[in-house]
């Protein structure tokens, strides 16, 4: 079973707290680009893991979305979700991705925010959500880039003789689980290089249609200046595959 960090006091009520959960998907950095990545809505059956509040399930319901499926393992999330909704068209339900139990062929569109990186057996998800999608279905999904989640230490450094902050990447190459203190002690995230991550995709039988590694623009960073270090290293990683 995946670790139910979300359900943990201290950490729910931080988390609460940012700005993509008060504002929903306008407060998060890299919605316009994962926008972009996604079909017409419209009619569509759509399968969202790890939908945390229910942002981008009420988003699709308004978009057009005939059906939209809402699934994560925090019962905190989830109780949210509910409250927050009302289009009869959006249902949630508790599931642990690690073992995700998904109808085959029910699906236009699987969607996913932030949520792959804390699943262990990732493949054993993909396969899952490739027997959910209709052929020719979607699979969008935005996770921590890889090297954002190797560094050793947690912030910047800064080198000694340009000081110049750099991001300090420790063990890049050894896949698997990562300990951080993020709004609690001991979240567990899973590491996977880049490569794993797409050829897992491939594996099962997925067609790579686009690979981005998010990065502020200029007009970001005008209206946003704050987002600069976001330059230095990626942040995000945004995929869309197709069945």
């Amino acid at each position: 079973m995946a670790q139910n960090i979300y359900d943990d006091p201290g950490f729910f009520a931080g988390y609460s707290r940012l700005p993509r959960s008060v504002e929903g998907l306008d407060g998060a950095a890299e919605w316009p680009a994962v926008r972009a990545l996604l079909p017409d809505l419209a009619g569509l059956r759509i399968l969202d893991l790890g939908c945390g509040f229910g942002w981008f399930a009420r988003w699709a319901a308004t978009a057009g979305a005939r059906q939209v499926l809402g699934l994560d393992l925090s019962h905190s999330m989830i109780a949210r979700a509910r409250r927050d909704t009302s289009a009869p068209n959006v249902t949630y339900a508790i599931a642990d991705l690690e073992r995700p139990e998904l109808p085959a062929a029910a699906f236009d569109l699987a969607y996913s925010s932030l949520a792959l990186h804390y699943v262990a057996d990732f493949a054993g998800l993909v396969a899952a959500v490739h027997r959910a999608l209709v052929p020719g279905g979607r699979f969008v999904f935005t996770i921590e880039h890889p090297i954002y989640m190797a560094p050793s230490a947690p912030g910047w450094a800064t080198d000694a003789a340009t000081g110049r902050r750099t991001w300090p990447i420790d063990g890049y190459g050894i896949e698997g689980p990562r300990r951080t203190d993020w709004l609690a002690e001991g979240v567990i995230k899973q590491h996977r290089m880049l490569g794993t991550t797409l050829n897992t995709l491939i594996g099962a039988g997925f067609a790579i249609r686009h690979v981005e590694e998010w990065s502020p623009s200029d007009a970001d960073l005008a209206a946003h200046p704050d987002w600069a270090e976001e330059r230095e290293r990626p942040m995000f990683l945004l995929v869309a595959a197709e069945r």
